[in-house]
């Protein structure tokens, strides 16, 4: 990807909902370039998909958190298999570190939040955990 490439893929993590008018000037390029571009970089797997957060997908989960997780032994993709299959786990990623994986939860109240940490802390194999709460989230300005 060169710059222009770089410089429209993060105009659309600011407004991915943008017309290929609105990023032609934004970038200054016509609209052609944009639609040629786009296609390009969708068609090479450099941009692979495109996705709408409700208000609803928000709601659902006002209580959010991060929970690090120690493995014991070769467990963690068993863990990861468990973990993927409860509802409260939006995502699970593995990591490098002091943590074997971070499992991303989201529940409506503390209290369910609470009962799903104490699940997975139970869980064979999870030696330790940490778990912090996400306060609010805020869009990264990109350049």
């Amino acid at each position: 990807m060169d710059d222009l490439d770089q410089r429209m893929v993060a105009a659309l993590k600011r407004d991915g909902r943008a017309s290929l008018s609105e990023l032609a000037a934004d970038l200054g390029v016509t609209r052609t370039t944009v639609r040629a571009r786009m296609a390009r970089l969708t068609a090479n797997g450099d941009i692979a998909g495109f996705t709408v957060l409700t208000r609803a997908d928000v709601a659902a989960s006002p209580v959010r958190g991060l929970m690090m997780l120690g493995i014991e032994g070769r467990g963690t993709e068993k863990i990861m298999q468990r973990l993927a299959g409860m509802p409260q786990v939006m995502a699970v990623h593995t990591t490098n570190g002091t943590w074997d994986l971070i499992a991303e939860i989201g529940t409506p109240t503390l209290e369910a939040l609470d009962a799903a940490l104490f699940v997975i802390r139970r869980m064979d194999g999870v030696t330790r955990s940490e778990t912090n709460l996400l306060l609010s989230t805020r869009r990264a300005a990109r350049p």
